[in-house]
């Protein structure tokens, strides 16, 4: 009972001893889920600054770094740089840039392939392209997708709104005369680089394609380059010779006019020629440039050198003679005249009969080294040396012998570009300098500093009057003009066909010089086989090559200043 009684007080007493201790641990759960609160916001608000600081730390880091695409984007914007314009002698445009916008992709941000490419084929139906589908889904940061888009494609696609879609503002080359002279000039790619004619000279010499690499040259303006063209003169030569080959059925035509006095090529045109503003054409073989890249055997026009050599040499003189009856042997071979005079022939004769025996005999007498050391000294032994990369090596007989330095005396087993053959007639015309030609304004003082003496000035006297016979009383009499004496020597070449000559398939050309009694100018017409007019019956270079020149002449003269002059005594020949 006592015990009891005793548990029994203990209880209210343990309950009274207790609940003081319960207040304080009330108290503290609720500051424990009161920090807990405060921790939780804590923890939220560190992370959303977490979050966003890590959005602002990209956006930061993008505008520094930029995107992956930006070196590409940049080196893109390098390839399409400016170019310095081209112009003729004149001041007349042959080459500028204009602005044209190019589409690009960055496949990364692309969200929906088929949907972009939906939408982009709504404009450029090409767009569907396997090629397109695989460039677009290779995570690349950067693909081009169409170079060169037309203004009107631009405002469409960009309307359109796709992500990942861009467009960049390129430099585009644009040739205003296109084909004009487009072997002269040349044309670039679609990265706007040189790579042919004049155009790929500029970037080769300026270092412009390793410039445009390093982006040094992007956006910085270029000074202008004026060509030795001028645009008067290219404009009707290639006419002419575009006439002429219509007329006598062609297959291709060549047309040069040089500067005697400084080597500055006034005109150049070789057809079929090619536009420059579609470069692809002029991956057509038969648009080659036959004036400067083709070597053809240019037949009796080689007549002039090898008299001039004769001449030169002091061993032939313009009194001498030589037999050309019959013909000239050299074991199974045999060299005959084509309307031979079968008679002792003068070297002024030889000259305007176009006599191969005669020129035969005059070439032995000086002989094989000779002839070599000479042909080498009028660059038929080596390219052109001009600016112009497209120019072919000579091809010639690399044994000397009787037999081959009698064949080359009239064009024949020597192959020579026309260039080849208007550059060397300069030293003929203009007192004995060899001047190398070129592409690019010259003044006399400059040309002088280039010059090299390899005729005396009395053989370049001696070829100024047999080319003023031939005009005269020869072959040459369809391409005098009337006040400017157009002198010169026709050529008329059969052609190899299956290592054989084919009587039927020629290579026509007139090496001319204007005025004859004092030459500024050179002018040389080519056309690759001709074909003979029904009421002539005949294909010879005097009848198609010659007055092709004639007609180039009586143009050109007055827009060059060359006053006609109708007081000069004609040529005379001393015949046999």
């Amino acid at each position: 009972m006592d015990a009891f009684a005793t548990d029994f007080h203990r209880g209210p007493a343990a309950e009274e001893t207790s609940a003081p201790t319960q207040a304080p641990a009330r108290g503290k759960t609720r500051r424990s889920a009161a920090a807990a609160g405060r921790t939780r916001v804590k923890v939220a608000m560190l992370g959303f600054v977490a979050i966003y600081g890590a959005i602002a730390g990209k956006l930061v880091y993008l505008g520094l770094k930029g995107p992956e695409h930006s070196n590409t984007l940049g080196a893109a914007i390098v390839q399409s740089s400016p170019r310095p314009d081209l112009l003729d002698r004149n001041g007349e445009v042959l080459a500028t840039d204009i602005k044209t916008s190019s589409l690009f992709a960055e496949p990364r941000r692309i969200l929906d392939v088929d949907e972009a490419i939906e939408a982009l084929s709504s404009v450029l139906p090409d767009m569907r392209e396997p090629s397109v589908r695989h460039k677009l889904k290779s995570g690349a940061g950067f693909v081009w997708l169409k170079r060169e888009i037309t203004p009107e494609q631009r405002f469409r696609i960009h309307r359109l709104g796709i992500p990942g879609i861009g467009f960049l503002d390129e430099n585009k080359r644009f040739y205003p005369g296109g084909g004009m002279a487009s072997h002269v000039v040349g044309h670039v790619n679609v990265d706007n680089q040189g790579i042919a004619g004049i155009e790929k000279y500029i970037d080769d010499e300026m270092n412009l394609n390793e410039l445009h690499k390093l982006g040094i040259v992007a956006d910085r303006g270029l000074k202008a380059r004026k060509l030795s063209l001028d645009l008067r003169v290219q404009h009707v030569v290639r006419d002419e010779i575009a006439a002429a080959k219509e007329r006598f059925h062609a297959v291709a035509a060549v047309g040069i006019v040089l500067d005697v006095h400084t080597g500055e090529v006034i005109a150049m045109s070789s057809l079929p020629d090619y536009d420059p503003n579609n470069p692809a054409e002029a991956l057509e073989k038969d648009r080659m440039n036959r004036a400067t890249a083709g070597v053809f055997e240019m037949g009796s026009v080689f007549k002039t050198f090898n008299s001039a050599m004769a001449l030169d040499s002091g061993r032939v003189s313009l009194n001498d003679s030589f037999d050309a009856r019959g013909g000239l042997a050299f074991g199974g071979q045999r060299i005959s005249d084509f309307h031979g005079k079968n008679r002792i022939l003068s070297v002024p004769e030889i000259f305007i009969y176009s006599s191969n025996i005669g020129s035969a005999r005059m070439a032995l007498k000086v002989g094989p080294q000779g002839q070599y050391d000479f042909f080498t000294k009028i660059g038929f032994h080596s390219k052109i040396k001009t600016e112009l990369p497209e120019v072919a090596l000579p091809l010639w007989p690399k044994r000397l012998s009787e037999v081959s330095s009698a064949t080359q005396s009239f064009g024949h087993g020597i192959s020579v570009s026309p260039m080849h053959t208007a550059a060397a007639t300069i030293p003929l015309m203009n007192g004995g300098k060899m001047i190398p030609p070129t592409f690019f304004v010259r003044s006399r003082a400059e040309a002088d500093a280039l010059a090299v003496q390899v005729v005396k000035p009395e053989t370049s006297e001696k070829m100024k009057y047999l080319f003023k016979l031939n005009g005269q009383i020869g072959s040459g009499t369809r391409a005098d003009v009337a006040g400017y004496r157009v002198g010169g020597k026709t050529g008329t070449a059969e052609k190899i066909e299956n290592g054989r000559y084919a009587s039927n398939k020629r290579f026509n050309s007139y090496l001319a010089a204007f005025p004859i009694d004092d030459p500024q100018y050179v002018v040389l017409a080519v056309l690759d086989e001709p074909k003979a007019e029904k009421e002539i019956g005949a294909a010879t270079a005097g009848l198609n090559a010659a007055p092709t020149v004639a007609a180039i002449v009586k143009r050109i003269a007055p827009m060059l200043n060359v006053p006609p002059r109708f007081d000069l005594a004609p040529a005379t020949l001393a015949s046999n």
